[in-house]
């Protein structure tokens, strides 16, 4: 994920080294939430369920082999391709503590949902922000 331009001096000055470590040589080039290869196009349903073409199984969305197989409505309804990326994410959501064991690789999938309770509080911040200003300069919002 791209760091914003206003969040970057948070980074320490060496962030891409390493964040090349942790994706690369810790997690060996695989998400460390499911287990999806990066740089690789998989075949998922959307859901978190996709298809390990090296093992030639289908997994959760935390890599587990999925005892009951997709049916084949499934298969011709909601199959999906994705390009997997990996990106470093902070386990506590504190960018000054890079930690190795602060830091996960993610897949673009489990860093979203691993982000999603930081991004609600920051939805509600900037949505409370705006209200305390509308009422303090333009008053009450109308119904």
């Amino acid at each position: 994920m791209p760091i914003r331009r206003e969040h970057r001096f948070f980074y320490p000055i060496d962030w891409r080294e390493l964040s090349a470590m942790v994706r690369f040589r810790r997690a060996g080039s695989a998400c460390e939430g499911c287990g999806r290869p990066h740089g690789r196009i998989v075949y998922h349903l959307g859901d978190g369920r996709w298809w390990d073409a090296e093992a030639g199984a289908w997994r959760d969305g935390k890599g587990k082999s999925l005892t009951a197989l997709p049916t084949l409505n499934d298969l011709t309804v909601r199959l999906r391709t994705t390009r997997v990326v990996l990106a470093t994410a902070h386990r506590d959501h504190d960018t000054a503590n890079n930690a190795d064991a602060n830091l996960s690789a993610f897949c673009q999938r489990c860093h979203v949902n691993h982000d999603r309770p930081e991004h609600q509080r920051r939805r509600w911040r900037t949505l409370f922000r705006r209200c305390a200003l509308g009422d303090l300069f333009r008053g009450l919002y109308p119904p």
